[in-house]
């Protein structure tokens, strides 16, 4: 019985390791320094901000579900919101260094559009991955209290790559 036991275990691991090992040669091609860089700047900016993150298919399932959450564009209005934006989203621009300080209009400006409701959820994105506008509106949310704060790395463009539906603006 503990011979078979391990037949099952080495099994288990040879077949892992091959899926493994096939994983690994699917695409040496690719740029893995530039995607490191991204992903370690992802984790740096979640890490300061304090938020949480929401991939691409989480994302459109909360959307199809009618979550209770407030979803925020933070890209140009007139280059990029208006073009597309993700169904049911509302705009507030961030610049894409980060922001050390906002303005006494624009905190109050930015805190009307988050409301009065500290605990509703609220989800920031913008352009792609290495776009850090949505890091500034989520880590802003954060420090203006509201805890239950997600950003979508992926963006718009993620969004679009999985073929999602859009909305416009006149």
């Amino acid at each position: 019985m503990k011979s078979r036991k391990k037949l099952v275990l080495l099994a288990g691991f040879s077949l892992g390791a091959i899926f493994l090992l096939l994983g690994c040669n699917q695409d040496w091609s690719g740029k893995e320094l530039d995607t490191e860089k991204t992903a370690v700047n992802l984790v740096k900016e979640v890490e300061q901000g304090g938020y949480q993150i929401v991939p691409t298919p989480e994302m459109k399932t909360w959307i199809d579900q009618k979550k209770n959450l407030l979803l925020i564009d933070t890209m140009p209005y007139e280059a990029s919101y208006k073009k597309h934006h993700l169904p049911g989203a509302v705009q507030f621009e961030f610049p894409i260094p980060e922001v050390k300080e906002l303005d006494p209009a624009t905190q109050a400006k930015f805190e009307k559009l988050l409301g009065p409701d500290k605990n509703r959820m609220l989800v920031f994105y913008c352009g792609f991955t290495k776009c850090t506008r949505s890091h500034n509106g989520a880590m802003w949310a954060k420090k203006l209290g509201y805890p239950n704060v997600y950003r979508y790395p992926g963006g718009i463009k993620a969004w679009l790559e999985a073929g999602y539906p859009v909305e416009k603006s006149q």
